[in-house]
């Protein structure tokens, strides 16, 4: 590629990040001036509903893992396995309608952020932690987790104005594997919990360290999943 053609390409992604910012803030402004009776709720557009209903998935799931660490009646962790991969389908669909009534907007970009660290980022941690990743070490590899995951998030945030789009407005890459990728992970203990290899039977064990600094191998699955999120080098295409 030609020095100009670089040039040419740079000057095109800058104008249409600009005119992106332009817009958002124009509607930032329609919204902040709203100052109705449940403004907020009037401002939902159809996409960002679905995406309601994502971070409605991964709460339930949330507290779903809770029931079962409590009761370990298995159907409770069933229930909260499957509701993963539901938000994910809301997570796919809110995308979609948004482009199709050409309804995208800051609010709807920061909700489908929040739903997703909920759904894919906090909702995978509670449940690692219900079934049997419990120590101390463990905790810290689910909470890097989790903060790499809010990385990743606020970083999409910050540069989707000026990542590469096609004509309907979706990003060609991501940066960094996707925060729904967790699910591969989910997908496995599924498996585990399936076959009885949770709690005590996790595969790996536990490994003894000093000071009762114990943790289970298994977590660190969770802790490399985190470092491909946050990883720049890493591209994704969008499918």
């Amino acid at each position: 590629m030609s020095k100009r053609s670089k040039v040419e390409k740079v000057e095109k992604v800058e104008e249409v990040a600009k005119s992106n910012v332009k817009n958002m803030n124009e509607e930032l402004k329609q919204f902040v001036d709203d100052d109705k009776h449940f403004s907020l709720v009037r401002n939902f557009h159809l996409a960002d509903i679905i995406t309601l209903a994502n971070g409605a998935c991964g709460s339930s799931s949330i507290f779903l893992s809770i029931q079962y660490m409590i009761t370990k009646d298995k159907n409770f962790l069933w229930m909260s396995l499957l509701l993963m991969p539901l938000g994910m389908m809301f997570d796919l669909f809110d995308g979609k309608v948004a482009r199709w009534r050409r309804t995208a907007s800051t609010l709807g970009q920061e909700l489908d952020s929040l739903a997703d660290l909920i759904s894919f980022g906090v909702a995978p941690a509670v449940c690692a932690f219900a079934v049997g990743m419990r120590t101390f070490l463990d905790s810290i590899v689910l909470v890097v987790f989790i903060s790499c995951g809010i990385a990743r998030l606020a970083r999409y945030n910050a540069t989707v104005a000026s990542l590469p789009k096609d004509k309907s407005g979706k990003v060609h890459y991501f940066e960094g594997t996707p925060i729904p990728t967790t699910l591969c992970i989910m997908a496995l203990v599924a498996y585990l919990a399936n076959n009885g290899y949770i709690e005590d039977n996790l595969p790996g064990g536990i490994i003894k360290l000093p000071i009762n600094f114990d943790f289970h191998p298994f977590v660190l699955l969770f802790g490399l999943m985190g470092i491909t999120m946050v990883s720049k080098t890493i591209k994704i295409p969008k499918i």
